[in-house]
């Protein structure tokens, strides 16, 4: 067995895409700061009680668990980073009122996915606590554009959906767990047999309704016929009247919009609005949000909360080729004005490698296309093929 060989889906970020990576999350949680969002770095491991508590079996299937060897307890390497922000509002911070918070850092999944197809993905978010308004809703999905944006990621597109709708007409109908799940499935597909068949128990107005979920995903216009065709209760009413607000809430944002009300992505986690961000060239989901405000009654302390996550390294694999930034080089001298000199370039910004005694280098390696020359009494900065010395 070769001892460097990584284990599968499993791989090293090189320094080019690694220094682009990098840029991209200082950009990114710069401008969540300037928003408001306060920085927190959740641990690597914790036990799994509170590191899948309230979201659902998908998450504890995506952990990789070991054992404890100072306590003999089960603990859980973070799959992911967003019920780790809810531990910390409802139990660190515990301020009463609005708290946005954001983070950034590795995620480890027992299997691949997203669209970089990991186990290693790089988790970006943030996060909205405290607010239980459609107003929370379109700030974080603002967000989530401006970043997407900021990204240099093009012709962005918000898909959008409503757990309520579909969790109001199961609970109208008493349906057993188990057919919810077989419903749950069938939507997913939109396999209208599938829920045709499904539904033959159901009394007649939740079976049509379930049956136009499976048609019911399109632009704006969807909303209108949803609130004509779906049972006028309160629940949905009020899902689609919060769909309506977002689609005119965003519309100054360079993105375009549909609504899909089949879509019932993280069903047993999420607790109203759900959305996914897509793109040109991007295969899947840039980003997945929405609403779950159940989270936080599991960590003892009920708290709305609404937010988004990205996987940063995913969005980077589908931008062009990354290159690393150009370097100057200068000369291994001892002399204190190259020395100001150097210190200054860096102060500027400007990546300086210096030579080192009795050592040969190779400039176009080092990614060097200019030099740190001495002439007139003084450093200067000139291209590499000058003939000053």
């Amino acid at each position: 067995m070769r001892n460097w060989l990584l284990p599968e889906y499993i791989e090293d970020v090189l320094p080019a895409e690694a220094a682009r990576i990098e840029t991209m999350r200082r950009c990114l949680l710069d401008l969540f700061r300037v928003h408001g969002y306060q920085y927190v770095i959740p641990p690597m491991l914790e036990y799994m009680e509170s590191l899948i508590t309230g979201a659902g079996h998908d998450l504890d299937l995506a952990t990789f668990k070991v054992v404890d060897q100072l306590s003999g307890r089960l603990m859980g390497v973070r799959a992911d980073m967003t019920p780790q922000a809810a531990r910390i509002d409802a139990h660190l911070l515990n301020q009463q009122g609005i708290t946005r918070l954001c983070y950034a850092g590795s995620v480890v999944r027992t299997k691949p996915d997203g669209l970089a197809q990991t186990r290693e993905p790089l988790q970006l978010g943030a996060e909205l606590y405290g607010h239980a308004g459609v107003a929370s809703d379109i700030e974080i999905q603002r967000l989530l554009i401006l970043a997407l944006q900021a990204m240099g990621v093009n012709q962005v597109h918000m898909d959008f959906s409503h757990v309520d709708i579909f969790g109001s007409l199961i609970a109208a109908s008493s349906v057993d767990p188990q057919l919810e799940q077989e419903l749950y499935a069938a939507l997913q597909s939109k396999d209208q047999s599938g829920v045709a068949s499904l539904t033959q128990s159901l009394d007649k107005p939740t079976r049509e309704a379930l049956l136009q979920l499976t048609e019911l995903n399109g632009d704006q216009a969807i909303l209108q016929k949803a609130a004509k065709v779906l049972p006028a209760m309160p629940a949905i009413k009020a899902a689609l009247a919060s769909l309506t607000a977002v689609s005119q809430a965003l519309a100054d944002l360079d993105v375009s919009l549909s609504f899909d009300l089949s879509e019932l992505r993280g069903y047993h986690y999420h607790s109203g609005m759900v959305f996914a961000a897509y793109a040109q060239g991007y295969k899947g989901p840039l980003a997945l949000g929405g609403r779950y405000d159940e989270v936080g009654s599991a960590f003892g302390r009920a708290r709305p909360a609404t937010g988004f996550s990205l996987d940063l390294r995913g969005v980077v694999t589908a931008l062009a080729p990354a290159s690393l930034p150009t370097a100057i080089f200068a000369p291994a001298q001892g002399d204190a004005g190259l020395q100001e000199k150097i210190a200054a370039l860096r102060a500027e910004g400007h990546i300086v490698i210096q030579a080192l005694p009795d050592t040969g280098h190779d400039v176009k390696e080092l990614n060097c296309d200019r030099k740190l020359a001495h002439y007139n009494s003084g450093w200067h900065v000139m291209p590499i093929d000058s003939d000053k010395n």
